[in-house]
């Protein structure tokens, strides 16, 4: 005989059941959410800038990971030759090479220099 709890009341509480499929649905709804959120855009990216770096050509103008802008004149595997002024060359790896400028950029860039 308990003082707090009456037996009554006790002995009607329902058993404890397994959630069963019901209990999966936020999990499974979270993770898809992250997926959606975080993965596919991530990998989305990654892919864009594959194509990019394998499209790749002499004479592209590119900016680097650092912001330096630069004209393609020689590329390998691993390596890319960039002409940042005229005849001033460095030699960047191929992935720190973050996007592809339209023609003309590079030109118009060091025009502008040149001038002061």
């Amino acid at each position: 005989m308990s003082f707090f709890i009456s037996d009554a009341v006790a002995a009607a509480a329902p058993a404890a059941q397994s959630p069963g499929i019901e209990g999966m649905l936020f999990p499974l709804g979270i993770l898809v959410f992250f997926y959606f959120l975080f993965l596919r855009p991530q990998s989305k990216r990654t892919k864009e800038k594959k194509e990019m770096i394998a499209a790749m050509t002499k004479g592209s103008e590119v900016v680097t990971s650092g912001g330096i802008l630069g004209k393609v004149v020689d590329l390998d595997e691993n390596f890319v030759k960039l002409e940042v002024c005229d005849n001033i060359f460095i030699q960047v790896q191929r992935h720190s090479i973050e996007s592809m400028m339209p023609k003309g950029t590079y030109k118009a860039i060091t025009r502008k220099v040149a001038k002061v």
